[in-house]
C-alpha cells in the first residue's frame, strides 16, 4: 500500500475540476425547472455573496496564521474556506438551476466595470478549483516546498475570485 506522500491525487483533482466546471456550464444551457417559478429565490445570490465574504475572511486569516508559522490554525482556516466555497457552490447551483439569469441594468462606465469584474471573475474561477485542491493536497501531504510554490499564486487568485464574487453581487443586486 502506498503512503500518502507517494499517492498521485492529480487525476482525481483534474476529474473533480472538470466535473464541477462542466456542471456550471451545463446549468446555463439547461431549461430551468418551472415548478419553482412561484418561489422567491433572490435570497440565494445574497447567500452566495455571504459565503464568498467568509471565504475571503478565512483565506486572509489562514494567510495570517501561516505567516506566524501556526500550521494547525492555517490548516483549519483553509478547511473553513473550502467549506464556505462548497456552500457557495451549492447555493449557486440551486439558484441557477431554478431561476433565470439576471441582467445587469446599469449604464455608462459602471456597466463596463461590472462586465470587466464579471468576466475576470469567471475566467479565474475556472482554474481556482484545480489550483485550490492541488495546493491543499501538497500541503496535506507535507510537500511543503511544492505547496509554497503553488500557494504563492493560488491564494491571490482564490482571493480575487471570492472578492469579485461579492462585488458582482453588490453591483447586480438592485436588478433582482
Amino acid at each position: 500500500m502506498k503512503s500518502i506522500k507517494q499517492r498521485n491525487e492529480t487525476p482525481w483533482i483534474v476529474a473533480l475540476t472538470i466535473i464541477i466546471n462542466a456542471v456550471i456550464v451545463l446549468l446555463f444551457f439547461m431549461p430551468k425547472y418551472k415548478g419553482a417559478s412561484h418561489l422567491d429565490l433572490t435570497f440565494l445570490p445574497m447567500m452566495n455573496a455571504i459565503f464568498n465574504s467568509f471565504t475571503t475572511i478565512f483565506l486572509l486569516t489562514a494567510f495570517y496564521f501561516i505567516k506566524k508559522k501556526n500550521i494547525k490554525m492555517h490548516r483549519r482556516f483553509i478547511f473553513a474556506a473550502f467549506g464556505t466555497t462548497a456552500l457557495f457552490f451549492l447555493t449557486y447551483l440551486t439558484y441557477h438551476s431554478l431561476a433565470e439569469s439576471t441582467s445587469y441594468g446599469g449604464e455608462g462606465p459602471l456597466k463596463y466595470l461590472y462586465y470587466f469584474i464579471l468576466i475576470t471573475h469567471i475566467v479565474l474561477a475556472i482554474p481556482t478549483v484545480f489550483l485550490a485542491l492541488f495546493t491543499a493536497t501538497k500541503g496535506l501531504n507535507m510537500q511543503v516546498e511544492q505547496h509554497k510554490k503553488m500557494a504563492r499564486f493560488t491564494m491571490p487568485i482564490w482571493l480575487y475570485v471570492s472578492i469579485t464574487g461579492v462585488l458582482v453581487y453588490l453591483m447586480i443586486s438592485p436588478y433582482y
